[in-house]
């Protein structure tokens, strides 16, 4: 018996699996980490101090576009995760192999330069341990066998998942674990905005990173407030059903992008800086300036953001109160304002690929015979998945029947309590 199929086998380990995936998901998940050991065996031999880590997707509950500028949110670390078994080394060189890929990488960590020869992979573990040195901490080598069942590139943050599972070896083998869930995020959009030229916000990161179901408030960017929301779905009669509906994220930055420039757009035509420095008012005081100035869509962004931010607000409360029927209310006026308003479901001018409106349509459709349960696009938007809040005894019907409608991935996830954990640590504390 190796060392991590002895800690995984071990009481205290069968119990952490069971907090992080469900217990009746244990074995399922401690074959999936046996595996990860026999692949790092056959890849860089039987050592000692191998450590295991693991890093969720997120869910995007409430809050579609709000947080690039800074808005509020709420999101949650979910049961899909990329996890690693890794052990550091003597060298300045990062070396691992990631399941399904048939690529050793190499990344020496002399060079911390963008590099154009650079895979995305690649050019994103190389900002992350720049983005360390950057924010003044430490970084090192370290082999490891990483793998994922987080959908990639579909809207429940892939790249985030492996950015902080990265982010959480280094914090764990070469600074003591100190690095905060706010600093790994900023390291992680450090690598994302200047290795990988994406745009993007904080969300992912810190819902990645955190644990939990939490609500962020982005208005002071540099110091987000997160509040642990006390609240869970299935036990409450509810499952968070994933529907990947086939599109791909991949090639969307310019959509994405469109997003807070238009959102700003409207801000900066008012004297600020984003939509969170304005409000309606100001809006319906210089409508035909700003139209003129901005153009259409970016006022009906602009309006989104500034509702959703309420919606956020709203759902919190709602669920804090356990008034479970007005937060299925409020994710339902969510989803059509960012159908109607905030227009992320498709791409401008496509009229042959909509999935997003498919699955949606199709959802719709099935939660009103039940007249219950609510759905909306799921993150980015553009491509990707939806979430549907079905009740647990509609789940498996719900997802069997939008499998054969798209014959696409469709899962139900759990909010987990850890975000991305060095499981050695967890289990030795």
């Amino acid at each position: 018996m190796t060392q991590i199929t002895e800690i995984i086998r071990s009481a205290k380990g069968q119990a952490l699996l069971a907090q992080m995936y469900g217990a009746q998901h244990v074995e399922e998940q401690a074959a999936r980490y046996e595996k990860l050991d026999a692949s790092f065996r056959q890849h860089f031999g039987a050592q000692d101090g191998v450590q295991l880590f693991s890093s969720p997707g997120r869910s995007e509950i409430g809050g579609n576009h709000t947080d690039h500028n800074h808005g509020k949110v709420l999101a949650g670390s979910i049961t899909l995760d990329t996890i690693a078994a890794a052990v550091p080394t003597d060298d300045a060189v990062i070396t691992f192999y990631s399941e399904g890929y048939d690529k050793k990488y190499v990344i020496d960590l002399a060079d911390l330069k963008p590099n154009s020869e650079d895979d995305g992979t690649t050019g994103l573990i190389r900002g992350m341990a720049a983005g360390f040195v950057e924010f003044g901490y430490n970084v090192g080598g370290f082999q490891a066998d990483i793998s994922s069942n987080v959908f990639s590139a579909s809207g429940v943050s892939s790249s985030a998942s492996f950015e902080m599972l990265i982010c959480t070896i280094l914090n764990h083998f070469y600074n003591e674990g100190r690095l905060d869930v706010v600093t790994l995020a900023k390291i992680g959009q450090y690598a994302e905005n200047n290795f990988w030229n994406k745009p993007s916000g904080l969300l992912d990161q810190m819902a990645c990173a955190y644990g939990g179901l939490i609500s962020i408030d982005f208005a002071n960017a540099a110091e987000p407030v997160i509040e642990p929301v006390n609240w869970n779905f299935q036990e409450n009669g509810y499952s968070l059903v994933i529907v990947n509906t086939g599109g791909n994220h991949a090639d969307l930055t310019e959509d994405y992008a469109s997003v807070p420039n238009e959102m700003r757009a409207v801000a900066e035509a008012l004297g600020g800086e984003y939509v969170r420095d304005i409000s309606e008012e100001d809006i319906y005081a210089k409508l035909p300036a700003i139209r003129e100035a901005a153009g259409d869509r970016a006022v009906l962004r602009a309006l989104h953001f500034l509702e959703e931010n309420k919606r956020v607000d709203g759902q919190v409360q709602a669920l804090r109160e356990g008034r479970f029927a007005d937060f299925l209310s409020l994710i339902t006026a969510s989803g059509n304002s960012s159908w109607k308003w905030l227009q992320n479901v498709y791409q401008s001018g496509a009229v042959r690929e909509q999935e997003i409106s498919v699955a949606l349509a199709l959802t719709e459709n099935y939660l009103a015979q039940l007249d219950d349960g609510a759905c909306r696009v799921h993150g980015g938007g553009f491509a990707g998945v939806i979430l549907a809040i079905v009740p647990n005894d509609k789940a498996e019907e719900y997802m069997n029947w939008m499998r054969g409608m798209l014959d696409t991935p469709v899962i139900v996830v759990n909010v987990r309590e850890h975000g991305a954990i060095c499981l050695n640590a967890v289990l030795s504390a």
